[in-house]
């Protein structure tokens, strides 16, 4: 009896601590961040910050609860194909992800991964989505750019370089929402009677040519639309413009604050915060179908002083009165 009472007290106190056990060990939840940059850059570690932390205030901790597959692409094309197809066969619960050639490519992968996107220009004419309102399938996230951008970036280019009567555009042809934001600034050019030289970026070396070839003739400009590309490229793309003795306008803070004269955008960390509650909500149950895709409202404008003087331009005080920040 004694040994009987003996065996079933141990057997209690073993099913005891495997349910204390159980309540110490959370269940954990498994995400992955599909990213157009790469783990070195420092915008994309200033980004990825800025999601866990938001991700943490939330209740999810990576050290706890949550575990995070990443993979890097620095916009190659067929890193993109083959990480999309890695992370459709990981099957993870939500998919963070940036830029229309990532979401895309998730999708050709998987019609079912929950995807949150930030950093999308077109998400309707990209076809990831049916609507703003009801994105009807598996993706929902963050717009950072609506086609209106088009003339506020020729309106800045005008205010720094008034004589400008050329504008090479530097974008990305294999970005799904470039057709558009291509097509939107070509008619922003000709309402001001300006002559548009699209350059693509995909090519480095013919990217160079393209620009070099543009800066022979007087009264050009240069406008670098959103893509991973331009972002990946920006320390060449900011130098080679600086070279050239071109004015140009970026789309990012972090163009203007590497060198470049003048950026009018989105802030994009704002959108990796934003992105962290549609993350949390998912995992908490909702679907990305009933989530609406959100438009980017906090814009800014950053001056670097140091290259406008480099390039003899003169930034006028209204201009300077109404930037987010002003690089000396």
């Amino acid at each position: 009896m004694k040994r009987r009472y003996f065996l079933r007290l141990l057997w209690g106190a073993a099913l005891g601590c495997a349910a204390v056990a159980g309540a110490q060990q959370p269940r954990v939840r498994r995400i992955a961040v599909f990213s157009y940059q790469s783990a070195s850059d420092p915008e994309a570690q200033l980004y990825m910050a800025a999601f866990l932390k938001a991700m943490q205030q939330l209740g999810w901790n990576a050290d706890q609860n949550l575990h995070v597959d990443y993979r890097w692409t620095a916009s190659d094309p067929d890193r993109i194909v083959k990480y999309a197809t890695e992370l459709s066969e990981l099957s993870p619960e939500v998919v963070l992800t940036a830029g229309g050639s990532h979401v895309g490519a998730l999708q050709r992968a998987s019609r079912t991964l929950p995807i949150v996107f930030v950093q999308v220009a077109d998400a309707v004419g990209g076809g990831f989505v049916t609507s703003l309102a009801r994105p009807g399938g598996s993706a929902t996230g963050f717009t950072n750019f609506d086609f209106n951008f088009s003339t506020k970036w020729f309106e800045l280019l005008r205010q720094v370089a008034p004589g400008t009567t050329r504008v090479a555009v530097l974008e990305d042809p294999r970005n799904p929402s470039g057709a558009g934001q291509l097509g939107a600034i070509q008619a922003a050019a000709t309402a001001l009677s300006i002559r548009v030289v699209p350059v693509s970026l995909q090519d480095a070396d013919e990217m160079q040519r393209g620009v070099k070839e543009f800066a022979r003739q007087p009264n050009g400009g240069l406008i670098v639309t959103p893509s991973g590309l331009a972002i990946v490229r920006r320390d060449l793309v900011i130098s080679l413009a600086e070279r050239l003795n071109l004015p140009a306008i970026y789309p990012f803070r972090y163009f203007a604050t590497g060198g470049g004269l003048l950026s009018y955008g989105p802030d994009a960390v704002d959108q990796y915060r934003l992105a962290a509650g549609y993350v949390d909500r998912i995992l908490r149950g909702a679907k990305p179908a009933d989530l609406p895709v959100q438009q980017s409202s906090k814009v800014e404008m950053v001056i670097n002083l140091k290259t406008a003087k480099a390039l003899a331009i003169s930034i006028p005080q209204s201009l300077l009165a109404r930037a987010d920040d002003v690089i000396q």
